[in-house]
């Protein structure tokens, strides 16, 4: 590694000892299930003309109460009905305190036409008005999928945690950039293949798998380190397209508990993964950034501190592993 590049990586390693090392031990005590987008859905049946069941539904166990829901004028809400006449449901519904309790709310109207309408509210596009259009106006599918897509990768530390990893194993701009693309190439298309009913699989095991693959990566850093051959190590971009399509199964939970009409599918799945996608290059942007300002401020830290991180890092993904393996196994 020329001289420029191993300075590089000595300071990229120094400037997140100090934020590591206490982290780790927070992170190794979190709940060992994946991180959750907290979701809720709202669901109205109609059983007469214009008159619905209200129904809500949590994405989590220990979720929050249900938003405060505003439904039109000429509908009265009563023990669990909703009564809009015969004037039917229409006009607008609105959610209060939405993103002060979860990402996104599902609005699914289930009409006795068997025609079902699904809307997705959030803090920042909190109410919609129903008509009898089913695609949703392109504007709406924007404001609420790239928040969406971007605060799902924020909260998802284990995906960070991976492409920290990533990024350790890299020792040139070139490299990043074809390792970074492949990742995001790779959980795209597994992204796609799930949230378009292609292919299913089961969150608890992919879940597992997720937490495996931070281990490995782990232990991959710590073998370049040592200076031991590695086909990782030689070809990163190739490891982050393998493990890009196991963490593409992991970002598709947001989406499929959402369950969207096949009308908005697409541009929903294009705006999720945007805003996927630009959560991340944040992620990376802001290391680099700490590269460059302890490259100037020349922080020095104990040599022994480098391992340190990787095997914090080893020793979250491999606590993760195991914890969500007990899961799966007492499931089944």
């Amino acid at each position: 590694m020329k001289q420029g590049n191993r300075s590089t990586v000595n300071y990229f390693y120094h400037c997140l000892i100090s934020l590591l090392l206490p982290l780790s031990g927070l992170l190794a005590s979190q709940p060992v299930s994946a991180h959750e987008t907290p979701i809720a859905l709202l669901t109205l049946s109609e059983f007469q003309s214009g008159r619905f069941f209200i129904e809500w539904n949590y994405s989590s166990a220990n979720a929050a109460p249900p938003p405060v829901a505003e439904f039109p004028k000429h509908c009265r809400q009563h023990s669990g009905v909703l009564n809009c006449g015969t004037g039917g449901l229409h006009g607008t519904i609105s959610l209060a305190q939405t993103d002060e309790r979860y990402s996104a709310v599902v609005v699914q109207i289930k009409r006795n036409n068997e025609r079902q309408q699904t809307y997705t509210l959030t803090g920042t596009h909190s109410a919609v008005i129903l008509t009898a259009d089913r695609i949703l106006p392109l504007s709406q599918v924007i404001a609420t999928y790239i928040p969406l897509g971007f605060e799902h990768i924020l909260l998802g530390v284990d995906h960070l945690l991976f492409v920290l990893g990533l990024m350790w194993l890299v020792n040139s701009t070139r490299m990043l950039l074809h390792t970074i693309t492949a990742f995001t190439v790779a959980h795209s298309v597994t992204l796609a293949a799930v949230t378009s009913g292609w292919i299913g699989v089961e969150e608890k095991p992919v879940n597992a798998a997720i937490a495996l693959s931070i281990a490995i990566i782990a232990v991959e850093v710590v073998k370049y380190r040592q200076g031991k051959p590695s086909l990782s190590a030689r070809f990163p971009w190739l490891i982050a397209l393998a493990f890009g399509l196991l963490h593409g199964f992991g970002f598709s939970g947001a989406l499929t508990s959402i369950g969207l009409s096949p009308e908005n599918l697409p541009a929903a799945l294009l705006f999720f993964n945007i805003g996927v996608e630009l959560g991340q290059l944040c992620f990376v942007f802001l290391i680099l950034a700490l590269i460059w300002a302890h490259r100037n401020l020349q922080v020095r830290f104990p040599s022994w501190s480098t391992t340190a991180v990787f095997y914090a890092i080893g020793t979250i993904g491999a606590y993760w592993f195991y914890s969500r393996l007990d899961i799966l196994i007492n499931s089944a």
